[in-house]
Formats: C-alpha cells, structure tokens, sequence
C-alpha cells in the first residue's frame, strides 16, 4: 500500500478536476455564503436539490451529492455547524472523519479539501489544520486508499499554517 499523494496550495476549490470535493457546509445543507456559496454559483441548482433531499443532517455528520455542473463528479458535504452557528474541534472533528468514510465507501480517488470551519464558521486556522491532518491519518488507517488528497486554500497564511500541520508528521 502506497501512501497519498498529499497537495496543499492556494486554490479555488470548485476548479478542481477531482473525483470529489469536500464543502464546508451547514446541518441543513442549505447551499449558503463561503465555500458553499462558490459551490451552488459553480454547481448549479441539481447539487442543492440533492441536498434538500438528504437534509438536514446531525451537525458532525456528513452527506454525498452529485457535483453538478463542477468539474468534480461529488461533493462531500461536512456538516461542521448548525446554519448561522460556529464550528467546534468536536464538529470538525467528526464531520471530517464522516467525510473521508463517505469518500472511502463511495471508491473515491482524488479528493479535494477547503478549510472546513474557516470562514463564516470562525474556527482558528493552525487547529483546522491539525484536525484534518489527524482525520485523515485515521481514514488512511481505517483501509481508505485514495491516489491524491489535495487542500484547496484561501490565501499564503492558510497554505502555510497546512504546510506546518502536515509536516510536523514524518511519513
């Protein structure tokens, strides 16, 4: 079994060409403002209407769509927040460990990951960091074999505080 290959640049999420991506949503999976706005504007409508029939959903679980119009075939919504709500490391925690089970099941090879908890959910960047490094060495154990997970980030400083993350773990 081979490792990952594991990326990290600053990005644009709903540009990627990738098996899935992963949104930071709400419980309700109401396509709202941040990262699921970008994806409703890319996606188009089908990707919503998916998400109305899954939701809502328990905060820290997490539910696959179509990818609509994006150039991605799913997207992985991470439920890391109620709608208008903050995201907690517990919330994050378990939305991510949902989101790579989801990608696992559903055979998916190359992946895409914002930022979950970032933006308009105020969770701190360097801890963001940290717990997905932590979820996906947990899906990588759980049998998870995908070719490339890649973190699409807003700006340098979000780039660099990943950079830190992932290389504090020798591989």
């Amino acid at each position: 079994m081979s490792a990952p290959r594991i990326l990290i640049i600053a990005g644009d999420l709903v540009e990627q060409h990738v098996d899935a991506i992963v949104n930071a949503a709400n419980n309700d999976l109401l396509l709202g403002g941040g990262v699921a706005g970008a994806i409703r504007e890319r996606g188009g409508p089908a990707i919503q209407r998916e998400c109305d029939a899954h939701g809502p959903i328990k905060v820290g679980q997490a539910a696959i769509t179509g990818g609509g119009e994006l150039p991605a075939h799913s997207v992985i919504h991470a439920a890391s927040m109620q709608l208008g709500g903050r995201t907690t490391i517990d919330a994050l925690r378990s939305s991510m460990d949902d989101a790579f089970r989801l990608a696992h099941e559903h055979g998916v090879r190359t992946i895409a990951v914002p930022a979950v908890g970032t933006g308009i959910a105020g969770f701190p960047m360097d801890e963001c960091a940290r717990v997905m490094r932590d979820c996906v060495e947990r899906a990588l154990t759980a049998g998870w074999q995908p070719d490339e997970i890649r973190f699409v980030l807003f700006g340098d400083a979000a780039r660099n505080d990943f950079e830190e993350s992932f290389n504090a773990v020798e591989r």
